[in-house]
């Protein structure tokens, strides 16, 4: 893996990922496309520029770690990864099949390079934090991210963490939201609207700030503050599109966990480039 901070081959591997994910996830006639497609930008500028990590030494002992909270959203996971080379890019298209690595959540049995199995929403901050505690109490200088849904932040186990995080002056976490605004039944505003979410963060204790979740440079610069910022942790609100990237999927909550047909795989893997 040839990590890089440059801003136009940071796109063109997110855009590499987006086509595995559509394909991927056509091939197993389901999944999650929506929120996969929403992520790209976060998880490429983690994998491939911000985090410390050897692809050649996963257990390396001071690598940062990185949670998936939203483990239905696995696809953007696997495809990060096997672009990273932690996995077989060759077997993606074997999502969700029986024996395959790629599971419809991250699940540590078939991958060991993962963190943790991640998908029961509402969990992925407390296990970032318990990796985060225990870094600081081996002196490593490793650092944790975790990716949740803002769906999955309706959950009370988050601001549970949440207060834990504040309380012990977790400077070396930060959290990420993906901020879709679409959850698995329809549009977060209607089912249980979050807002104000970032004066909640910062009620919380949380270094809290607020960016476009598809903008690689303002990503960069957002996870630069976060490391600059000592005694507490951060939260970074990520305002995305729910499957960003292909027209008849983007703001639809239909897209949250259907599968597109050949057709439709087509039509995106054209817009995709």
């Amino acid at each position: 893996m040839q990590k890089t901070s440059n801003v136009a081959e940071l796109q063109a591997i997110a855009r590499r990922v987006r086509r595995h994910i559509v394909t991927m996830i056509t091939h197993a006639k389901s999944g999650h496309p929506g929120g996969s497609l929403s992520a790209v930008e976060t998880l490429v500028t983690l994998y491939f520029d911000v985090m410390n990590h050897r692809p050649q030494e996963p257990k390396w002992p001071d690598r940062d770690r990185f949670i998936l909270g939203k483990g239905h959203a696995a696809p953007v996971l696997y495809a990060t990864m096997a672009e990273c080379g932690y996995t077989p890019i060759e077997s993606l298209n074997t999502l969700r099949q029986m024996g395959s690595i790629y599971q419809g959540h991250p699940d540590v049995r078939y991958i060991p390079s993962l963190e943790a199995s991640t998908g029961s929403l509402g969990q992925g901050l407390s296990l970032g934090l318990g990796m985060a505690a225990a870094a600081r109490l081996n002196g490593s200088p490793s650092r944790t991210f975790v990716v949740l849904g803002d769906g999955e932040i309706q959950e009370g186990q988050v601001w549970e963490a949440a207060m834990f995080g504040a309380f012990h002056r977790m400077d070396n976490v930060v959290c990420i939201v993906d901020y879709n605004k679409i959850q698995l039944d329809g549009f977060v505003k209607d089912i249980m609207g979050l807002e104000p979410l970032a004066d909640k963060w910062r009620s919380f204790g949380w270094h809290t700030l607020e960016l476009d979740g598809h903008d690689v440079a303002a990503l960069q610069a957002g996870f630069a503050e976060a490391a600059a910022t000592k005694g507490k942790p951060t939260a970074i609100l990520a305002h995305t599109v729910k499957g960003k990237g292909v027209s008849f999927m983007e703001n639809n909550p239909k897209y949250h966990g259907v599968a597109p047909t050949a057709e439709e795989l087509e039509k995106a893997l054209k817009e995709l480039g």
